[in-house]
Protein backbone atom coordinates (compact mmCIF):
# COMPACT_ATOMS: atom_id res chain seq x y z
CA UNK A 1 0.00 0.00 0.00
CA UNK A 2 0.96 3.56 -0.69
CA UNK A 3 0.35 6.52 1.64
CA UNK A 4 0.51 10.29 1.31
CA UNK A 5 1.38 11.98 4.60
CA UNK A 6 0.49 15.66 4.77
CA UNK A 7 3.52 17.04 6.60
CA UNK A 8 3.60 20.68 5.54
CA UNK A 9 1.65 22.21 8.41
CA UNK A 10 2.98 25.44 9.90
CA UNK A 11 1.75 24.69 13.40
CA UNK A 12 0.76 28.30 14.15
CA UNK A 13 -1.31 27.28 17.19
CA UNK A 14 1.69 25.36 18.58
CA UNK A 15 4.18 28.23 18.23
CA UNK A 16 4.12 28.77 21.98
CA UNK A 17 5.61 25.30 22.53
CA UNK A 18 7.17 24.40 19.15
CA UNK A 19 8.57 27.42 17.32
CA UNK A 20 11.15 26.14 14.85
CA UNK A 21 9.79 22.89 13.40
CA UNK A 22 7.02 21.73 11.07
CA UNK A 23 4.04 20.66 13.15
CA UNK A 24 4.50 16.95 12.40
CA UNK A 25 8.03 17.12 13.81
CA UNK A 26 6.90 18.40 17.21
CA UNK A 27 8.54 16.21 19.86
CA UNK A 28 6.12 13.91 21.66
CA UNK A 29 7.50 11.77 24.48
CA UNK A 30 11.00 12.23 23.07
CA UNK A 31 10.25 11.46 19.41
CA UNK A 32 8.94 13.49 16.47
CA UNK A 33 5.18 12.94 16.18
CA UNK A 34 5.73 11.89 12.57
CA UNK A 35 7.63 8.84 13.77
CA UNK A 36 4.54 7.45 15.50
CA UNK A 37 2.50 7.90 12.34
CA UNK A 38 5.09 6.12 10.19
CA UNK A 39 5.27 3.29 12.70
CA UNK A 40 1.51 2.80 12.73
CA UNK A 41 1.28 2.81 8.94
CA UNK A 42 4.12 0.31 8.61
CA UNK A 43 2.33 -1.98 11.05
CA UNK A 44 -0.77 -1.65 8.87
CA UNK A 45 1.08 -2.80 5.76
CA UNK A 46 2.02 0.51 4.11
CA UNK A 47 5.30 0.06 2.25
CA UNK A 48 5.54 3.22 0.11
CA UNK A 49 5.36 6.79 1.41
CA UNK A 50 4.96 10.21 -0.17
CA UNK A 51 5.61 13.03 2.29
CA UNK A 52 3.85 16.24 1.28
CA UNK A 53 6.12 18.91 2.72
CA UNK A 54 6.64 22.65 2.63
CA UNK A 55 7.45 24.75 5.69
CA UNK A 56 10.96 23.89 7.00
CA UNK A 57 10.85 20.64 5.05
CA UNK A 58 14.62 20.21 5.43
CA UNK A 59 14.03 19.10 9.02
CA UNK A 60 11.76 16.30 7.78
CA UNK A 61 14.18 15.34 5.03
CA UNK A 62 17.07 15.13 7.49
CA UNK A 63 14.99 13.06 9.91
CA UNK A 64 13.97 10.59 7.20
CA UNK A 65 17.53 10.21 5.93
CA UNK A 66 18.75 9.46 9.43
CA UNK A 67 15.95 7.28 10.81
CA UNK A 68 14.55 5.64 7.66
CA UNK A 69 17.38 5.25 5.14
CA UNK A 70 15.90 2.04 3.73
CA UNK A 71 12.18 2.78 3.39
CA UNK A 72 10.61 3.58 0.03
CA UNK A 73 9.68 7.27 0.13
CA UNK A 74 9.48 10.44 -1.95
CA UNK A 75 9.06 14.10 -1.06
CA UNK A 76 6.38 16.22 -2.68
CA UNK A 77 7.57 19.78 -2.02
CA UNK A 78 5.29 22.83 -1.97
CA UNK A 79 7.21 25.98 -2.87
CA UNK A 80 4.27 27.99 -1.50
CA UNK A 81 1.31 26.86 0.62
CA UNK A 82 -1.27 25.08 -1.54
CA UNK A 83 -3.86 24.14 1.06
CA UNK A 84 -4.72 20.54 1.90
CA UNK A 85 -6.25 19.89 -1.51
CA UNK A 86 -3.41 21.42 -3.47
CA UNK A 87 -0.91 19.45 -1.42
CA UNK A 88 -2.73 16.17 -2.06
CA UNK A 89 -3.16 16.96 -5.74
CA UNK A 90 0.56 17.70 -6.11
CA UNK A 91 1.50 14.50 -4.27
CA UNK A 92 -0.82 12.45 -6.50
CA UNK A 93 1.60 13.09 -9.37
CA UNK A 94 4.08 10.83 -7.55
CA UNK A 95 1.68 7.98 -6.77
CA UNK A 96 1.74 4.65 -8.57
CA UNK A 97 -1.51 3.19 -7.22
CA UNK A 98 -4.94 4.40 -8.30
CA UNK A 99 -6.19 4.24 -4.70
CA UNK A 100 -3.91 5.64 -2.02
CA UNK A 101 -4.12 6.29 1.68
CA UNK A 102 -3.96 9.93 2.79
CA UNK A 103 -3.25 10.90 6.42
CA UNK A 104 -2.53 14.11 8.29
CA UNK A 105 0.91 14.48 9.82
CA UNK A 106 -0.43 16.07 13.00
CA UNK A 107 -3.17 13.51 13.74
CA UNK A 108 -2.96 9.94 14.97
CA UNK A 109 -6.06 7.90 14.14
CA UNK A 110 -5.04 4.30 14.64
CA UNK A 111 -7.55 2.75 12.25
CA UNK A 112 -7.48 -0.59 10.50
CA UNK A 113 -6.15 0.53 7.11
CA UNK A 114 -7.07 -2.74 5.39
CA UNK A 115 -10.72 -2.25 6.36
CA UNK A 116 -10.68 1.29 4.97
CA UNK A 117 -9.09 0.29 1.66
CA UNK A 118 -11.46 -2.68 1.32
CA UNK A 119 -14.44 -0.40 1.86
CA UNK A 120 -13.08 1.94 -0.81
CA UNK A 121 -12.67 -0.84 -3.37
CA UNK A 122 -16.07 -2.40 -2.65
CA UNK A 123 -17.98 0.79 -3.48
CA UNK A 124 -18.03 3.12 -6.50
CA UNK A 125 -16.05 5.47 -4.28
CA UNK A 126 -14.02 8.55 -5.17
CA UNK A 127 -13.01 8.76 -1.52
CA UNK A 128 -13.74 6.85 1.68
CA UNK A 129 -13.30 8.69 4.97
CA UNK A 130 -12.36 7.10 8.27
CA UNK A 131 -14.86 8.54 10.74
CA UNK A 132 -14.38 8.82 14.50
CA UNK A 133 -17.44 8.55 16.77
CA UNK A 134 -17.30 11.30 19.40
CA UNK A 135 -19.46 12.64 22.21
CA UNK A 136 -19.92 16.14 23.63
CA UNK A 137 -17.70 18.19 21.34
CA UNK A 138 -17.66 21.51 19.49
CA UNK A 139 -14.24 21.53 17.84
CA UNK A 140 -15.35 19.52 14.80
CA UNK A 141 -18.21 19.35 12.34
CA UNK A 142 -20.04 16.06 11.81
CA UNK A 143 -20.44 13.78 8.82
CA UNK A 144 -23.88 12.42 7.89
CA UNK A 145 -24.22 8.95 6.33
CA UNK A 146 -27.14 7.14 4.71
CA UNK A 147 -27.91 3.44 5.14
CA UNK A 148 -25.43 2.57 2.36
CA UNK A 149 -22.57 4.37 4.16
CA UNK A 150 -22.63 7.10 1.50
CA UNK A 151 -21.90 10.57 2.87
CA UNK A 152 -24.88 12.87 2.43
CA UNK A 153 -23.67 16.01 4.19
CA UNK A 154 -20.89 17.70 6.12
CA UNK A 155 -22.37 19.69 9.00
CA UNK A 156 -20.75 22.81 10.45
CA UNK A 157 -18.78 23.05 13.68
CA UNK A 158 -20.97 23.57 16.75
CA UNK A 159 -21.78 21.69 19.93
CA UNK A 160 -22.89 18.09 19.35
CA UNK A 161 -23.92 15.58 21.99
CA UNK A 162 -22.64 12.86 19.67
CA UNK A 163 -21.67 12.35 16.05
CA UNK A 164 -19.16 11.11 13.52
CA UNK A 165 -16.25 13.40 12.70
CA UNK A 166 -13.84 13.36 9.79
CA UNK A 167 -10.74 11.68 11.25
CA UNK A 168 -8.44 13.03 8.55
CA UNK A 169 -7.64 9.61 7.08
CA UNK A 170 -8.79 8.93 3.53
CA UNK A 171 -8.74 6.17 0.97
CA UNK A 172 -8.54 8.28 -2.18
CA UNK A 173 -9.08 7.44 -5.82
CA UNK A 174 -6.46 9.71 -7.39
CA UNK A 175 -8.00 9.56 -10.88
CA UNK A 176 -11.35 10.80 -9.59
CA UNK A 177 -9.67 13.74 -7.86
CA UNK A 178 -7.49 14.74 -10.79
CA UNK A 179 -10.43 14.59 -13.22
CA UNK A 180 -12.03 17.53 -11.39
CA UNK A 181 -9.33 19.87 -12.73
CA UNK A 182 -9.26 21.83 -9.50
CA UNK A 183 -6.99 24.86 -9.10
CA UNK A 184 -3.43 24.56 -7.87
CA UNK A 185 -4.40 25.83 -4.41
CA UNK A 186 -7.55 24.60 -2.66
CA UNK A 187 -8.95 23.02 0.48
CA UNK A 188 -9.54 19.27 0.22
CA UNK A 189 -12.30 19.47 2.81
CA UNK A 190 -14.14 22.57 1.59
CA UNK A 191 -13.47 22.62 -2.15
CA UNK A 192 -13.51 18.88 -2.86
CA UNK A 193 -15.41 16.92 -0.23
CA UNK A 194 -18.06 19.51 0.59
CA UNK A 195 -18.30 20.81 -2.96
CA UNK A 196 -18.94 17.44 -4.58
CA UNK A 197 -20.69 15.48 -1.81
CA UNK A 198 -23.98 15.75 -3.72
CA UNK A 199 -22.56 13.48 -6.46
CA UNK A 200 -22.78 10.52 -4.08
CA UNK A 201 -19.25 9.15 -4.50
CA UNK A 202 -17.92 9.80 -1.00
CA UNK A 203 -18.33 7.12 1.66
CA UNK A 204 -17.64 6.88 5.37
CA UNK A 205 -16.35 4.07 7.55
CA UNK A 206 -16.73 4.61 11.32
CA UNK A 207 -13.81 3.23 13.32
CA UNK A 208 -13.77 3.79 17.06
CA UNK A 209 -9.99 3.67 17.45
CA UNK A 210 -7.50 5.90 19.25
CA UNK A 211 -7.58 9.49 17.97
CA UNK A 212 -5.60 12.60 18.84
CA UNK A 213 -4.92 15.84 16.96
CA UNK A 214 -1.87 17.64 18.34
CA UNK A 215 -2.75 20.90 16.59
CA UNK A 216 -3.60 22.75 19.80
CA UNK A 217 -1.36 23.04 22.89
CA UNK A 218 -3.73 21.25 25.29
CA UNK A 219 -3.90 18.10 23.11
CA UNK A 220 -0.19 18.33 22.38
CA UNK A 221 0.46 18.16 26.12
CA UNK A 222 -2.02 15.30 26.45
CA UNK A 223 -0.07 13.37 23.80
CA UNK A 224 3.11 13.65 25.88
CA UNK A 225 1.52 11.48 28.54
CA UNK A 226 -0.35 9.11 26.25
CA UNK A 227 2.67 8.29 24.08
CA UNK A 228 5.11 7.80 26.95
CA UNK A 229 6.47 4.26 26.79
CA UNK A 230 5.29 3.74 23.19
CA UNK A 231 6.86 0.48 21.98
CA UNK A 232 9.17 0.83 19.00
Amino acid sequence: MEAIILAGGLGTRLRSVVSDLPKCMAPVAGRPFLQYIIRHLQQQGVTSFIFSVGYLYEAIESFLQKEYPSINYQLSIETSPLGTGGAIQLACAKTTAENVLVVNGDTMFSINVHRLMTAQLNKPAACTLALKPMQHFNRYGVVQLNSNSCITAFEEKKYYAEGLINGGVYALNTKALLQKKLPEKFSFEKDYLEQFVHEGHFYGLPQDDYFIDIGIPEDYEKAQQQFAGFDF
